[in-house]
This record gives structure tokens, sequence and C-alpha cells, in this order.
């Protein structure tokens, strides 16, 4: 199993844009068929700051959700558009 969590940080301007996105790409992306958790979030005191925690079955269901037309309107086209900065964490699970 592959997880990581991505945090992105927005203008304040582009939150109610970046629910709307997030909503959208969640929907899809929770469809995929090697997806397991697909759970983004705002971070209680900084509204704008996002944590999206991604759970995938391997690394080839990684990489079909980096090529589906979701990921590339939605993050690509959409959250990378507007995100200030950007760091992923890649996790091992200990059990």
């Amino acid at each position: 199993m592959i997880s990581f969590t991505v945090r992105m940080r927005f203008s304040p301007d582009d939150h109610d844009d970046i629910e709307r996105i997030l909503r959208e790409l969640t929907r899809l992306s929770r469809h995929e068929p090697g997806c397991v958790s697909y759970i983004p979030h705002f971070i209680d005191g900084d509204a704008n700051t996002v944590l999206i925690y991604e759970q995938y079955k391997d690394e080839a269901a990684v990489e079909a959700h980096r090529a589906t037309t979701h990921f590339a309107q939605f993050a690509i086209g959409g959250l990378y558009q507007k995100m200030l900065d950007r760091s992923v964490e890649t996790l091992t699970a200990i059990a």
C-alpha cells in the first residue's frame, strides 16, 4: 500500500474555489479502482492550508490516478494553478 499526504497553501480569496475543486476531485478519485482512501482537510486555525491524505493499493494505482482526466482538470488545471506552495510526504506504515 502507498500512502502520502499533500499539503498546499492558497490565498484566502481562493477558499471557496478550492473547496469546490476538492469536493469534485475527491468524489472522482474515490471511484478509482486502486484508491483506498482520499481525504482532503482544511487545517483548523489555518483555513488557507489544505492537507490531503491519500492511500492507493500500489504504485500502479498512484500512476493511474495521476493519469486520469479528473486529476488533469482539478489538480493540475485547478489546485496547482492556485497554490502558493506545496509539499508531499510519503508515509511508511508500521502495522
